[in-house]
């Protein structure tokens, strides 16, 4: 543990937190390391630091507090020190454990790297969780936005943001072509066209199980009903595909006795309303068409009924599996559609990297958009907290932007500290201001009879909120 880190002394009021054991051990002075952001991040920043610290002081009465710790990484981080993500930045999150950030800049087509992904791969946080719900009075495109309430868990390491990459032309890619071309797809009928530039898509045995089993953790802790693998493994089939076979080998092999996937549903199911059933009949009812299907596929079907049935009858049978943490997958295109048509049905998603990205900016829009997202960026022993929208740097410093993906954010790093009292005075004094029509003009000019505020007076007014209700229950 360093004193300092980019040449800023460690606060003598504060203590570092802990891991032990497999948890996080919370001194009620926590030092808590952020990164206030570039554009829009710095008037975020400041709204959203008063409505955590009122939120603690009135939660706990002054018995706990944050004390923040400023570290460098963007913009300023280039100003400063000549760099954009300084070795002590990344250092004092490694050694401080968790922590918070605003947006940072990444230029797109070239320049730096993204720093929120390089962050997250230093780091190892493997896991991008994030929380997609309705507050009430949040204006919306969809006729039924209070039906979305799910979770959703992100790879963060790998897929096509590995940063495995080369450009067009250059030597490196047409040797990898030749190499492509030449050996790995002769005699097929299929070739990379010379002029390609070439991306590589891993995704791994490793990286799959530790996401879906913080997933499937995550729900049964929650007492969820779901938990959906999200793919393309239809044409992916040994990298989504994969996913989608690993995912399922985690809830089977890891929590056998509290989960159960839709396919052994059905077969249990089938024989829960007609235990006389025979395997041939339930492996008809739940693969249709085996009629015309090849006879090796029609007894993979019969093999698969049985298995279940001799493997978990007994422990899911006879409405047992009812009670159990469904697993399920869906295609990625299909999801798209379903969040929009039946948000409700889903609690989890567990996705690659890719689809999460797609699929938690889709989910968001329909319940007020990135602007009051938050995030989470998670691994083994640390977490950054993050806001998950742009820097926006045409109205940086101007007083106007939505805070709130940054104050949910925070939320979710009081609720992973188990501040639970001040994680849940923060959400509900937001929806409170929202349900008030007191927002910033992103809302308002979708709200009629709403009242315009500015960044840190929609702050001010959360924390109104926070001291009327603290104080009603004094």
């Amino acid at each position: 543990m360093a004193a300092s880190y980019n040449g800023v002394p460690l606060p003598a009021d504060g203590c570092v937190i802990e891991f032990k054991k497999g948890r996080f051990i919370i001194p009620d002075n926590p030092i808590i390391p952020y990164i206030e952001g570039d554009g829009t991040g710095r008037d975020i920043w400041r709204a959203s630091v008063r409505v955590v610290d009122s939120a603690v002081e009135q939660a706990y009465l002054g018995k706990r507090r944050m004390i923040w710790y400023e570290v460098f990484a963007g913009e300023k981080a280039k100003d400063l020190f000549g760099t954009w993500l300084p070795d002590d930045t990344v250092s004092a999150f490694r050694d401080l454990r968790i922590g918070i950030k605003g947006p940072l800049t990444t230029p797109v087509g070239g320049g730096i790297r993204s720093l929120n992904v390089a962050l997250r791969q230093i780091l190892d946080l493997y896991a991008c969780v994030r929380p997609v719900k309705y507050y009430k009075g949040i204006p919306s495109p969809v006729k039924h936005p209070e039906r979305m309430n799910m979770v959703i868990f992100r790879e963060n390491t790998e897929d096509v943001y590995s940063g495995i990459e080369w450009k067009e032309g250059t030597p490196e890619v047409r040797k990898l072509i030749d190499f492509l071309n030449n050996v790995m797809l002769a005699g097929k009928n299929k070739q990379v066209h010379a002029d390609s530039g070439i991306g590589i898509k891993p995704i791994s045995i490793t990286g799959t199980k530790r996401l879906v089993r913080m997933a499937i953790e995550y729900a049964l802790m929650h007492h969820l009903p779901s938990v959906t693998l999200v793919h393309k493994g239809n044409i992916m089939k040994y990298t989504e595909g994969a996913f989608r076979e690993w995912g399922y080998e985690v809830a089977t092999q890891e929590f056998r006795s509290e989960t159960v996937t839709e396919r052994e549903s059905w077969i249990v199911g089938n024989m829960d309303s007609n235990p006389a059933i025979t395997v041939e009949e339930n492996a008809h009812l739940i693969e249709p068409g085996m009629e015309h299907a090849p006879e090796d596929f029609r007894q993979s079907i019969y093999a698969e009924v049985r298995r279940t049935l001799d493997t978990i009858y007994a422990t899911h049978g006879r409405g047992q599996w009812k009670k159990k943490l469904l697993v399920n997958d869906r295609i990625a295109d299909s999801i798209f559609q379903q969040i929009v048509t039946r948000a409700d049905e889903y609690s989890v998603l567990a996705t690659p990297n890719l689809n999460g990205d797609y699929i938690s900016d889709a989910c968001a829009a329909q319940v007020g958009g990135l602007g009051i997202a938050p995030g989470a960026n998670i691994g083994a022993g640390h977490a950054i907290f993050e806001a998950t929208h742009g820097t926006a740097p045409k109205y940086a410093d101007k007083d106007v932007i939505n805070p709130g993906s940054v104050i949910l954010s925070a939320v979710m790093m009081l609720q992973h500290m188990g501040w639970m009292e001040a994680a849940r005075l923060v959400e509900d004094s937001m929806e409170q201001t929202i349900e008030q029509k007191r927002v910033t003009y992103d809302f308002e000019r979708l709200m009629e009879g709403a009242t315009k505020l500015r960044t840190s007076e929609f702050a001010t007014a959360i924390i109104e909120n926070m001291m009327a209700t603290t104080s009603s229950r004094r």
